[in-house]
């Protein structure tokens, strides 16, 4: 109960605040969905990297030679949230203009 009770009253104070700056819904929406690209590219990313670690190391215990293709397999997803960190500095310079 406690922490219902916190949560109103903090979203009655950001509501407030968010009333007296004069902005508008959108930039709210344009933040929140920054907020996505980020977070959702994140944890699909860690996803995949679970399946792709596991699997890179049971191969290169039994081919150590393949260390250079197999660090390539674990590098290439990470590049998906570098696209959702472009996408949210994207977003946030829509904000208030």
């Amino acid at each position: 109960m406690k922490k219902v009770l916190v949560l109103v009253v903090l979203a009655a104070l950001f509501s407030v605040g968010f009333a007296q700056e004069g902005r508008t819904i959108g930039d709210g929406l344009i933040a929140l969905a920054a907020a996505l690209a980020i977070s959702l590219s994140a944890i699909g990313v860690g996803i995949a990297m679970a399946a792709i670690g596991s699997a890179a190391v049971g191969t290169l215990a039994e081919r150590p030679q393949a260390f250079g293709q197999l660090l390539i397999y674990l590098v290439l997803p990470e590049t998906l949230v570098i696209f959702g960190f472009v996408i949210a500095i994207i977003l946030q310079g829509q904000i208030g203009g």
